[in-house]
């Protein structure tokens, strides 16, 4: 059986394979290919090379490029001819301009009337006056000194006045010593010291909790009241006018404190109305108790609700001081039940009087005034303008109205977070759609416009967080995003709005723990 299957399988197996004909076939194609390659490289090689082919394929590229594409033109296509005028350089001024201020000329002021200090307000010159040339530096000119030592001392150079050294000297304002001022932080009010005077303040009020975030101080001298509240965080604009304490001012922002020269006069403050949570005046010498008390009725407007005053020197504490001020106790006594008196028309409570300062605070609204106004024979509300116009707006003897509430607990334009809460929260004024055409979106779209922006000039200014950089001003500040984003340097914004913009946002400005001012550029 198995030898009658032999032959039947067999025939079933397929033939054998021949085992080198597959690599023969390969083979084969090899050798066809490279006959192929050699026989075509020998018909080009009267113009080829290695090198020329390797030029070839550059320039290919290249021409191929330029036969397709037409060369760029970067010509203008329309122009439009100008005069052809030669540019004007402008030269420097002598070297008395060096501390020219053109609205504060004290020539110029001689023109006004000294009544109520109108002449030490704002008084710009004509078209025919404007001086045209560039204000030389000071001779012997620094770099100031990086913050936060700038706040102790400053190159004598710089702001070349040694006439506060010498009247003040007992009050430690300022000194003298070599190339350098030094500021001890004294003033005429606390010749001892400002940290003694603000842990005064400090048994009274909240300085460390964010609540307290900005502040005006009235009469400022050098600044040192500002300069030492900013370790609690709280941003100060200091005031002062320009008078025989030369260069107070300048000093002031010498040292990187934020200051400007305004006095309480004729016009109201360039500022709009609730800006500030507290303001202060030590020994400034304005007369609050005259014409009608008009200057305290614009630091009420000035301040926002639930807001503090806080006031030392003539009349407080007149028992003890007197002599020292050389005025009779009587005079003195009649002056501060003058002022207890106002403050009470106003519907300012007095929360304090301890050492040498008193405090008062607004109310956080007008329920209980409005109330009361009768019958304590208050000035009345204001009609008219705008409680937030500050730029040549003559003041008035009238309360500027807060804005309407429902209850008697309820913050009069809404209440504003703690600091540093309060900087990116929206404010009241826009949650309110005070402004028109700014609302809660935009807030929050310029707040990401700003971050973008500022992280480029990170990149550009290395100089931002050494403290090289410190008095800032944004000259068109719209709602403040620039000096948000910037809060992170140590540096400090003045942001100033035109008094001509279409839309006031300086309130929004000072809702977000900022400062600021009105300009007419």
């Amino acid at each position: 059986m198995a030898t009658a299957m032999q032959p039947q399988q067999q025939q079933s197996l397929p033939p054998s394979s021949n085992p080198f004909r597959r690599p023969l076939r390969l083979l084969l194609i090899t050798i066809f290919c490279s006959l192929s390659y050699i026989l075509g490289c020998y018909s080009n090689s009267s113009n080829f090379t290695f090198p020329q082919r390797q030029r070839q394929c550059l320039q290919l590229n290249f021409t191929t490029h330029n036969h397709f594409s037409p060369p760029l033109n970067f010509e203008p296509l329309h122009k439009l001819h100008l005069p052809q005028k030669p540019i004007k350089i402008l030269s420097f001024c002598s070297a008395n301009f060096t501390n020219y201020l053109p609205c504060h000329d004290p020539y110029r002021e001689r023109r006004f009337s000294v009544l109520r200090l109108s002449h030490r307000e704002r008084h710009c010159p004509e078209n025919d006056e404007k001086v045209r040339c560039l204000i030389p530096r000071p001779k012997g000119y620094k770099r100031p000194l990086p913050w936060p030592k700038s706040r102790d001392f400053a190159w004598f150079k710089n702001v070349p006045f040694k006439g506060l050294a010498q009247y003040k000297k007992a009050q430690n304002w300022v000194r003298l010593a070599g190339d350098k001022l030094v500021f001890p932080g004294g003033g005429t009010s606390f010749p001892k010291g400002v940290k003694g005077y603000i842990e005064e303040i400090k048994k009274v009020l909240p300085l460390k909790s964010g609540k307290i975030r900005t502040a005006l101080d009235v009469g400022c001298g050098v600044a040192s009241f500002g300069a030492y509240l900013m370790d609690y965080n709280i941003l100060t604009l200091s005031m002062a006018p320009r008078d025989v304490h030369e260069a107070q001012v300048q000093f002031a922002l010498e040292r990187g404190i934020p200051a400007m020269l305004g006095v309480l006069s004729t016009y109201r403050l360039p500022f709009p109305s609730r800006s500030f949570d507290m303001a202060h005046c030590s020994r400034c010498l304005v007369q609050w108790t005259e014409y009608g008390g008009l200057y305290l009725l614009e630091i009420d407007r000035v301040l926002r609700p639930g807001g503090y005053w806080v006031l030392s020197g003539p009349p407080i504490n007149w028992r003890f001081n007197y002599k020292g001020w050389q005025r009779e106790p009587k005079d003195l006594e009649n002056e501060q039940m003058i002022l207890e008196d106002l403050a009470r028309r106003l519907c300012w409570k007095k929360i304090a009087e301890s050492g040498p300062l008193a405090v008062w605070q607004k109310p956080t609204n007008h329920l209980h005034c409005t109330q009361m106004i009768k019958t304590w024979k208050s000035p009345q509300f204001c009609t008219k303008p705008d409680p937030d116009s500050g730029w040549y707006i003559t003041m008035d003897s009238c309360i500027t109205p807060l804005p309407n509430v429902n209850g008697i607990r309820e913050i009069s334009g809404g209440g504003l977070e703690n600091w540093p809460k309060r900087l990116n929260t929206v404010p009241p004024r826009v949650k309110t759609g005070t402004v028109e055409g700014i609302t809660i979106k935009s807030f929050n779209e310029d707040n990401q416009l700003w971050k973008r922006r500022v992280s480029y000039y990170g990149v550009i200014l290395k100089s931002l967080s050494d403290g090289k950089y410190r008095n800032i001003m944004d000259m068109n500040a719209g709602l403040g995003g620039f000096a948000s984003v910037m809060d992170k340097y140590p540096v400090w914004v003045m942001n100033v709005v035109p008094s001509d913009a279409k839309m006031n946002t300086l309130g929004i400005v000072y809702e977000r723990g900022l400062i600021g001012t009105y300009m007419n550029w």
